[in-house]
């Protein structure tokens, strides 16, 4: 029991310590955090430096919060610690060095709370100075020695480099500060070394090491070169060349002895080396012998320089003349221009030509004639004396070939009036002198020296028969020129006097006819012929012909084909031409104009006829009219009436009836040759009695009580019964008047003017 009260009081305790973190949640912010940097922020090599971080953090409980700094170079951590404590933290840097620059901050955090404090630079200067140490001071010729560079107290990343007095020997990288080596230790040496810290993007040098002298002992071997005669060597002397060891090689390190000339090797071997030739100049110079022993990389070199004098120079071959044509005659010369006079004769050099099948003849030591070959040809000489061949450089023969006979052309075309191109052509050697001449004269002169380019000449002509008044001549060598014939070719006239002909000639064409437009011109065929309407831009039509005209047809001519019309014409010399424009005007067809006449001629006939039947129906209204107007009276009325009237009467037929204005009363009775005309018609239409009117005009001077009195003229109508048909007396007027009424002005018959019978001269007086 005692040790569970024991257990609990100690876990209750220590719950309730002052120095545990609490992990209950908490109200706290971190207002801010710095970084500086003591003594500064610029500090030399060696220095003492101290990072310092303050936070500043508000709580408002009073508790301790747990804090968890890092340190962070180059935005990498390089160090993290925790801390639960209010007081500044630490981070130092004792005795900094070069790799301590950098960029650093301060970072903290609270229970998942961050801030980082502003970057600081941190720079240090100064290298340590590196130590080198050798492990042989005294060495032999060929051995190896190990040195070993040290950069004390630094760090980073390294690269050393090794020198032998200023000579640099060795380079190498190491991420530490020291590194180790083997060097040859061929020859007297004074070593020291340097290194290299890198801190990117700079680079670092430090200053030069202790310089450590090595002493080599020299091995006692040496080459000897030898070479016979030793006075003044001429090309064709013997030369005898040695090459041999001098001291004792160790049997242990193996060795080679090299004769060498120039880049030539001559010999190779063991230890005595010889070689024999004939001197020549080009083997002036310098011979070696050498001595490489491959155990400590050891070589020995002894060297002299020989200097032959020529013999006799190289030769040369020239031809004379600088030209040659083919099969002309040529001469070749081949010649050594220095010799050593002092030990060799001019005639003991002799020549000769290769090929040996050469068509070139001998003509004196070292001339050769001959004709030239029809094709090109190399050839080379050999100059001889004392067993020295040389031989001159190649040349190469290029015979020429003379001109042919020009031929003389045009380039396209020649048009009358314009500039054309006249080409002259020739085969033969170039450079060819071509003249382009009219009339024999001279006009222009070109020389042509390459291939590709062609003798081109401008030539106008204003006449076609100026076209053969050229020529031209061609010419490669002194010989006569060659004279081409004479410029034969079509020439074109350009198009002019343009015009339009419209067939038929007619101020007016009717519709429905076939209608040609022909385009003519003067000049040189084909022609490209085109017809427009005018505000049109599209030809109708396009043609080209062999001709100087042609035709374009309208088939059907209709109104819209009304208009005006132009032709335009171009040939080779590419000048168009243009006509004046013509006007044509298509009009109405005849048989259309006949068809509206008869139309017309119809509408006036039916207008005749309506009016006409106007006419007699107005006239029937008259007629039926006066009839309504009769009135029967009784005998005595009539005689009454008949004996008022005066005995001027006139009878008239229905249908010849008329109203006169003059004074006139009367009864008639027809006359005979109207009673005849009318048994006739009644004969022939109807049965019916025919109906007379007679129209008695009189003064009246009736009763007044009877008929009322009229002022002027009474007119009087009487129904007349003809007698039946076949009657003969046509006197016997009894019983076929019915009734008469007599009217006096009135008005609807005064405007009416009837025509008046011809028959006035047959009154009757009526019983």
């Amino acid at each position: 029991m005692g040790l569970l009260l024991l257990l609990i009081s100690t876990l209750l305790s220590s719950y309730f310590h002052p120095g545990r973190v609490v992990n209950a949640h908490r109200s706290f912010t971190i207002i801010n955090i710095t970084l500086s940097i003591e003594p500064s922020s610029n500090v030399s090599r060696g220095t003492n430096v101290t990072l310092r971080c303050r936070a500043i953090v508000s709580s408002k409980e009073q508790v301790t919060l747990s804090r968890e700094y890092s340190i962070l170079k180059d935005s990498s951590p390089v160090h993290t610690e925790t801390s639960s404590t209010s007081e500044d933290f630490l981070y130092p840097l004792p005795d900094a060095r070069l790799s301590h620059t950098g960029k650093y901050k301060c970072a903290i955090n609270i229970e998942g709370k961050q801030t980082v404090s502003e970057v600081k630079k941190l720079t240090v200067t100064g290298l340590s100075k590196p130590v080198l140490h050798l492990d042989k001071l005294e060495v032999s010729e060929g051995e190896e020695l190990t040195a070993r560079c040290t950069a004390p107290g630094e760090s980073g990343s390294f690269v050393f480099y090794f020198y032998d007095g200023s000579k640099e020997i060795l380079e190498k990288k190491s991420d530490f500060n020291q590194v180790e080596v083997n060097i040859s230790s061929n020859g007297i040496h004074k070593i020291h070394c340097v290194y290299f810290v890198l801190l990117i993007p700079d680079l670092f040098r430090s200053e030069e090491s202790n310089v450590v002298n090595v002493s080599v002992t020299e091995l006692p071997i040496t080459t000897v070169l030898k070479i016979s005669p030793q006075q003044k060597i001429y090309e064709g002397d013997q030369l005898s060349i040695s090459c041999t060891i001098s001291g004792f090689v160790p049997l242990s390190r193996n060795f080679s002895l090299y004769l060498i000339q120039g880049h030539r090797l001559l010999n190779t071997g063991g230890t005595e080396l010889k070689h024999s030739m004939i001197a020549q100049a080009k083997d002036s110079g310098e011979f070696e012998c050498k001595l490489e022993i491959e155990i400590g990389n050891i070589v020995k070199i002894t060297t002299e320089t020989v200097t032959v004098t020529e013999l006799f120079s190289v030769p040369t071959l020239t031809m004379s003349p600088a030209e040659v044509f083919q099969m002309e005659n040529m001469t070749l010369t081949c010649k050594s221009e220095r010799y050593a006079y002092e030990i060799l004769r001019k005639e003991e050099l002799t020549y000769t030509l290769d090929p040996p099948q050469s068509t070139l003849a001998p003509k004196g030591n070292g001339v050769f004639s001959g004709k030239a070959l029809p094709h090109d040809f190399n050839y080379t000489c050999a100059t001889r004396a004392r067993g020295i061949v040389k031989h001159s450089k190649t040349l190469t023969v290029r015979p020429k070939v003379s001109v042919s006979k020009p031929k003389i052309s045009v380039v396209d075309r020649a048009v009358l009036g314009q500039a054309f191109k006249i080409l002259c052509q020739s085969d033969g050697s170039l450079p060819i002198k071509y003249t382009l001449m009219k009339d024999k004269i001279p006009i222009d002169t070109i020389t042509i020296e390459s291939s590709n380019k062609p003798a081109l000449f401008t030539g106008t002509i204003y006449k076609p028969e100026e076209i053969n008044k050229y020529t031209c001549e061609a010419k490669n060598s002194n010989k006569n020129p060659l004279y081409s014939e004479r410029l034969n070719t079509a020439v074109i006239e350009p198009l002019a006097n343009p015009v339009l002909t419209v067939i038929p000639e007619l101020k007016e064409i009717p519709e429905g006819n076939h209608l040609h437009l022909i385009c003519g011109v003067q000049g040189t065929p084909p022609i490209t012929f085109k017809w427009y309407r005018e505000g049109n831009e599209h030809p109708l039509y396009t043609t080209t012909t062999m001709t100087n005209n042609t035709y374009y047809e309208f088939h059907s001519l209709s109104k819209d084909h009304s208009g005006g019309y132009y032709c335009e014409a171009v040939n080779h010399a590419n000048k168009v031409v243009r006509s004046e424009p013509v006007r044509i005007k298509v009009c109405m067809a005849l048989w259309k104009k006949a068809l509206i006449g008869g139309f017309c001629l119809l509408a006036i006939a039916v207008l005749a006829v309506v009016c006409v039947l106007c006419f007699r129906s107005k006239r029937g209204k008259r007629e039926g009219a006066a009839e309504l107007s009769v009135k029967p009276s009784s005998a005595k009325s009539d005689l009454e009436f008949e004996g008022n009237l005066t005995h001027d009467t006139k009878v008239y037929n229905t249908a010849t009836v008329k109203v006169d204005r003059t004074t006139v009363s009367v009864w008639t009775k027809k006359p005979p040759e109207a009673d005849a005309a009318n048994d006739e018609e009644s004969s022939v239409v109807s049965d019916t009695p025919d109906v007379e009117y007679t129209e008695v005009v009189h003064p009246l001077s009736v009763d007044p009580a009877r008929v009322p009195l009229r002022k002027g003229t009474d007119t009087v109508y009487s129904e007349l019964q003809n007698s039946p048909h076949g009657a003969a007396d046509h006197h016997d007027y009894q019983g076929s008047v019915e009734y008469a009424e007599l009217n006096g002005d009135q008005p609807e018959i005064n405007h009416y003017h009837p025509e008046r019978n011809s028959y006035q001269d047959l009154p009757v007086p009526v019983d």
